[in-house]
């Protein structure tokens, strides 16, 4: 890799545009970048989800996760690129498999809670599904391989179940949630 990126501020985005990785350049409000931004945000949340106390092996499957979505950014910022391969999503799958597997069954909808481990996760989950949605978006004005929406889908899944399988490792409960309580 050259030193392309040693020089931050460039102005290039003043006029509010960005550059792609094509060399075209978009409005910084287009379809493509508000996906790239939501890709960039979860991918955040999980490094700080990283820097909690995790079981074993969950951050090394945290730390493939943030090199997957940098992969899905890079197909986000190239039009017609392709990074993700079915081998990445194979892995989410083996992980909310395997974690789920530990669980009891849930019996009520759980609120985003428990250990702040979990409740990171839980953050990360929500925003994964706006990541998708972002993607999902985008594919409508936009042709884009169905990989990327189908590993943010499987992604969201698998937070949820790693937030509850959190929750076991800290010995805290997943909170439930009252339906039609009354204040008072």
């Amino acid at each position: 890799m050259t030193d392309r990126l040693s020089s931050i501020v460039t102005r290039g985005g003043d006029a509010g545009t960005t550059g792609l990785g094509d060399g075209s350049r978009v409005s910084k409000n287009a379809d493509r970048i508000h996906a790239l931004g939501d890709v960039d945000e979860l991918n955040c949340i999980i490094g700080l989800l990283r820097c909690e106390s995790l079981p074993d092996g969950v951050d090394a499957f945290l730390a493939e996760v943030q090199h997957d979505l940098f992969d899905l950014g890079s197909e986000l910022a190239v039009p017609g690129y392709q990074a993700l391969q079915a081998a990445q999503l194979a892995m989410l799958e083996q992980y909310a498999e395997q974690w789920n597997a530990a669980l009891t069954p849930l019996k009520e909808f759980i609120l985003p809670g428990g250990c702040r481990a979990a409740a990171v996760a839980h953050q990360g989950r929500a925003v994964c599904r706006r990541a998708e949605r972002s993607v999902v978006a985008l594919g409508e004005f936009d042709a884009m391989p169905p990989l990327p929406r189908q590993y943010l889908n499987r992604l969201s899944d698998v937070l949820f179940i790693l937030s509850r399988h959190l929750n076991v490792a800290a010995q805290a409960p997943d909170v439930l949630w009252l339906p039609r309580r009354v204040a008072g």
